[in-house]
């Protein structure tokens, strides 16, 4: 009974030693994860590089680029014509009569709706687009670059488990010279006496 007991006992120290070497562990890559100042120390150019693009897209620099290529290869778009209705729609409303003035604020209402319409179309056409296209572009670039910044190199973290595994052996230390020597206040716990 007295050696399943004392296997029982070894295997829940190891236990023991394996969560606290695992907790060391999760303590350095967190410190190292979170670490934002070391990492500008190590490479400034990357983080300069993070920053400048997460910035371009929070101030709209994608569309900007965007209109601007579009405009260099079609060109700029021609300015609004004066009259909105082509000359043979004029045509057809002077010969209308005297009730012209009728049908032309007719036409010219539906034919505002109408544009409104298309125009509502052809944007929610575009915006659909966009969004499939630009969407995953946007989750890639994101996930790379949150990767990239909390992304430790090992020499780093290895640094980091070594303070954490100096810090929790001075603790030890520290708390064994508190504990009073066995024997010298009284009997022994569990000493049957």
């Amino acid at each position: 009974m007295a050696t399943e007991t004392d296997a029982a006992r070894d295997r829940v120290l190891a236990a023991r030693a394996s969560l606290g070497e695992e907790l060391d562990t999760l303590e350095a890559s967190v410190r190292e994860a979170i670490d934002v100042p070391a990492k500008i120390r190590r490479s400034p150019a990357k983080f300069a590089a993070v920053a400048g693009g997460a910035a371009f897209v929070a101030v709209g620099g994608p569309r900007r680029v965007l209109r601007r290529g579009r405009r260099a290869v079609f060109g700029a778009p021609s300015p609004l014509p004066d009259s909105m209705l082509p000359k043979e729609i004029e045509k057809s409303l002077r010969a209308l009569g005297e009730d012209g003035d009728k049908v032309r604020g007719a036409l010219e209402r539906d034919f505002a709706a109408y544009a409104k319409q298309a125009q509502r179309d052809r944007s929610q056409t575009r915006t659909l687009l966009l969004l499939t296209v630009a969407r995953p572009l946007l989750a890639g670039v994101t996930k790379a670059a949150v990767g990239r910044l909390f992304s430790g190199d090992d020499k780093s973290f290895q640094e980091r488990l070594a303070q954490v595994r100096a810090r929790a052996q001075a603790a030890t230390e520290h708390a064994g010279t508190d504990v009073a020597e066995p024997g010298a206040d009284g009997p022994e716990p569990g000493g049957g006496g």
